[in-house]
Parts: structure tokens; C-alpha cells; sequence
């Protein structure tokens, strides 16, 4: 077959310490009687602890999944051709941010990939869609033979922020109440055969809607601040933008939507309401009956960069995939950022 990659091990790391939904709205310092779980579906979510005295921070997780993914694959670290790291938040030693030198090369060091090629990539919440991407045509060229796409995701202290500085429910503060901790790590090598292969990849930015959603330091206090539309950023003229580019990319070889026979659909999980409306709007478009949902919000919240690679590691470890599944991941991210993945997994095991 011609070269192809697949997803060869999955790892992930998850902070011990839990927060419930009422527990993150006794932080709320002026918006009261909001209920976040009925908006968002969001029960609980996991956050790192960055203030003990081995702090936990984006370095120390993304090490963590890495190291959990390389358990279960047939390649050691020596062995690893590539490695990148997808994050958007890069804190290590607790909350000190760092961006030299690369947070790949220091995973690769950690891990013991010394020799192995190393960079980072930054694309919202599409991070690690995008380096499986990059990694993805990397082995169907032949640069490499497998690689490593890992991110760890501190980003809670955007829904801290959030709760010390809002007004009301429409402040442009809200999406970062739906925010958790977390990391993910995948391996990807060649593929021998269809039972095991990443059969579509394909990303798209629509970049006039990049100020839809922006991270920067809060207008009022200088903290870690997320600043989104959701009106705008999650209208369907927006949502509509992943089936319409999904269909067109599957005609240009004559394939239609309702012939791959998907099994399961993974959409980003931004909040309950959101992973069925977007669903909803695909199953529109493309006339058909969309696959089961598979869904973690309700337990995590939105993980961010990891949230898709999060939602496979538990429906594996739960034993909710068979093997020989067809899975369609469907990105959606600040840029906007949309796309498609879809693969035959056999081999992955948690």
C-alpha cells in the first residue's frame, strides 16, 4: 500500500486533584446563582497543582502522557524519529511560562529521545490535530518512520481569572469557565494494512475569525485571561464551516459522507450543548444519521489541545471501541480552525 500512517500507541496524563462544578462557583467573586452545569453539562474537571513542592505544570504532564504513550509501543524512546509538542499554555516550574528553549526539546530529552528531530507548534486548540497533521505527511513522504506529537495543557488558572474578574453571564470571560488540565501524547507510524491506517487528515483556517477567541493578559488585573465571542464563534454560519469543507474535500475523490462508515464522531469538547449542536448541524448538511458520539466533557471540561486524544484514551481504557472501529475526530478551534480526521483503529490499547 502506499505510505500511510497510523496511530501506534496512546498515552495521557490527568492531574489527581478534582474540582466540581459547585466548587469552582464558590470562587465566583461577583456573578452568583449561575448554573454552569445546566449551560455547559460540565460536572467536574481536573487541575493541576502548581503551588506544592513538586509542582505539577504543562512540562511535567506532557512528560507524564509521553512516558505513558511509549509504554504501550512497540518503538523506545531511542527509537522515536520526531517529536512535537502542540500547547498552547507552556508553564513549567509551576506557572513560569517558557518558550526558549523549545518545550519539545526538553520532552525529548526527558523522555529519552535525544536524537530524535524536535519542534513546536502553536495552533489553538487544533495543536495536536496539527502535529499529528505535520507528522502524519512527514511519514507518508518517508522524512521519518514514527513520531511523537504530545501536549500538556495548565490552563485552568484562564477559568481562575474568569471567576475573580466577571460582571455577569454574557461577559466575554464565560468559555473559560468550561476549562480543565490535562495531557495527551500519541505515537504515529507507517501503516502495513487498512485495519490500522489514518485514512483522512485535513485541516482548514478560516482566519478572519481570529478575534473571535484571544488569550492575553486581563484588562483589569494583568492575569491569564480568555477573552471569546461565543455568539459569533459558535453560530452555525461557524459551525457549518467543518461539514461544508469535510464534503467538499471527500468529492473531489467522489466519496460522500454517508458511504465512510463511521462509527464513532468526536467533536472538540467545548460543552455538552455544543458537541450535540455541531453534530446536529452536520448531520444536516450532510443528510445523514452522524455516528455515536463519544464524549468526556461532563468529567474533564474542555482540555483544550488534548481534548480529542483525551476523549479516545478513555473510550479505550473503557472498553467502548472495538477493535476495527472507523473514528472521525472533528476539530474546532480559535483561527477559526476546522477539519476532519478519520482513521481504522486496531492496534491502540489503554
Amino acid at each position: 500500500m502506499e505510505n500511510k500512517s497510523r496511530l501506534e500507541a496512546i498515552g495521557a496524563y490527568l492531574p489527581p486533584a478534582t474540582m466540581s462544578t459547585p466548587e469552582f462557583l464558590a470562587r465566583m467573586d461577583k456573578v452568583l446563582n449561575l448554573d454552569l452545569f445546566k449551560i455547559t453539562g460540565i460536572a467536574e474537571r481536573r487541575v493541576a497543582d502548581d503551588t506544592g513542592e513538586n509542582p505539577e505544570d504543562c512540562m511535567t504532564m506532557a512528560v507524564s502522557a509521553a512516558r505513558d504513550a511509549l509504554d504501550r509501543s512497540r518503538y523506545a524512546p531511542e527509537e522515536i524519529d520526531i517529536v512535537i509538542s502542540c500547547s498552547i499554555t507552556r508553564t513549567t516550574d509551576g506557572r513560569s511560562f517558557q518558550f526558549e528553549p523549545s518545550f519539545a526539546h526538553r520532552i525529548a530529552k526527558e523522555i529519552g529521545a535525544e536524537a530524535a528531530i524536535h519542534f513546536d507548534v502553536t495552533n489553538a486548540c487544533a495543536g495536536m490535530m496539527t502535529g499529528v497533521y505535520l507528522l502524519d505527511r512527514m511519514i507518508r513522504s518517508g522524512e521519518v518512520r514514527n513520531g511523537l506529537v504530545v501536549s500538556g495543557e495548565h490552563i485552568t488558572p484562564v477559568a481562575f481569572t474568569a471567576a475573580r474578574e466577571m460582571e455577569h453571564s454574557r461577559d466575554p470571560q464565560f468559555a473559560s469557565l468550561s476549562i480543565g488540565d490535562s495531557a495527551a501524547a500519541v505515537v504515529l507510524d507507517r501503516a502495513t494494512d487498512d485495519g490500522d491506517v489514518i485514512h483522512d487528515i485535513e485541516l482548514m483556517t478560516c482566519s478572519e475569525y481570529s478575534h473571535l477567541c484571544l488569550v492575553t493578559p486581563s484588562d483589569d488585573t494583568g492575569d491569564l485571561a480568555m477573552y471569546t465571542d461565543n455568539r459569533e464563534m459558535h453560530s452555525e454560519d461557524r459551525l457549518a464551516l467543518w461539514p461544508t469543507f469535510h464534503g467538499d474535500r471527500l468529492a473531489e475523490s467522489g466519496r460522500r459522507f454517508t458511504d465512510e462508515g463511521y462509527d464513532f464522531i468526536v467533536q472538540h469538547q467545548v460543552s455538552g450543548r455544543f458537541v450535540e449542536f455541531v453534530t446536529e448541524v452536520g448531520g444536516r448538511m450532510f443528510g445523514a444519521q452522524m455516528p455515536q458520539t463519544l464524549a468526556i466533557v461532563d468529567q474533564f471540561a474542555n482540555t483544550a489541545t488534548t481534548s480529542h486524544y483525551l476523549v479516545l484514551y478513555r473510550a479505550l481504557a473503557e472498553g467502548r471501541i472495538p477493535k476495527g472501529s472507523k473514528v472521525l475526530l472533528v476539530p474546532a478551534a480559535s483561527g477559526v480552525v476546522t477539519g476532519f480526521l478519520s482513521a481504522t483503529i486496531s492496534c491502540l490499547e489503554v
